[in-house]
């Protein structure tokens, strides 16, 4: 919640949420979301001037595509955690959903496409202790790219939900994972 935002802010991200989920992207407005809530449409418009404001709150300060940076002792078993907990907000029958319609209007939103480079941004600083901790063990290269890394991982995920409509299993995660450490060459 921001630090001088309304006190209802969390029923105000829900609603929010859950009319995305319901109407996507085009059917989520201010009003209904003062209607959901019990929130005055004119108080959300002076925390939130816009839809998209709106949106990127809810999806940083709301909780629901949180993940909980894992710390195994291995890099692999740590990358393996973040990845099927990407796999769970993916396909994940509320999550997915809000993950599919914000993307897909992030594409021809400026504003909401700057509100989710900022989120992902923001995951990536919190994944980067699952690298700096490996590096400390000796588990991975001094160049290696944390950035490049979950790039891969997350975008082969994205591609086979959203691009291919696949739900890939626990052991495709591994071998993903597996993949992505080890290369494809022998």
């Amino acid at each position: 919640m921001p630090a001088s935002g309304p006190r209802r802010a969390q029923d105000v991200y829900a609603a929010t949420l859950a009319l995305l989920t319901e109407h996507g992207y085009d059917g989520l407005t201010i009003e209904g979301v003062a209607a959901r809530s019990g929130v005055n449409k004119t108080t959300i418009y002076r925390w939130w001037p816009s839809k998209d404001a709106l949106l990127g709150a809810a999806l940083t300060d709301a909780g629901l595509l949180e993940l909980t940076v894992p710390d195994t002792g291995s890099l692999r078993e740590d990358l393996c955690a973040l990845v099927e907990q990407i796999l769970r907000l993916l396909t994940g029958r509320a999550t997915g959903t809000v993950v599919t319609a914000v993307l897909g209007a992030a594409t021809h939103r400026p504003e909401l496409a700057g509100f989710t480079r900022a989120f992902f941004a923001d995951r990536l600083r919190r994944e980067r202790i699952v690298f700096e901790r490996a590096a400390g063990r000796g588990e991975l290269r001094p160049d290696a790219d944390p950035k490049l890394v979950m790039d891969l991982l997350a975008g082969a995920l994205w591609l086979r939900v959203l691009g291919r409509g696949e739900t890939p299993r626990k052991a495709s995660v591994r071998e993903l994972v597996d993949t992505v450490l080890t290369g494809v060459t022998p």
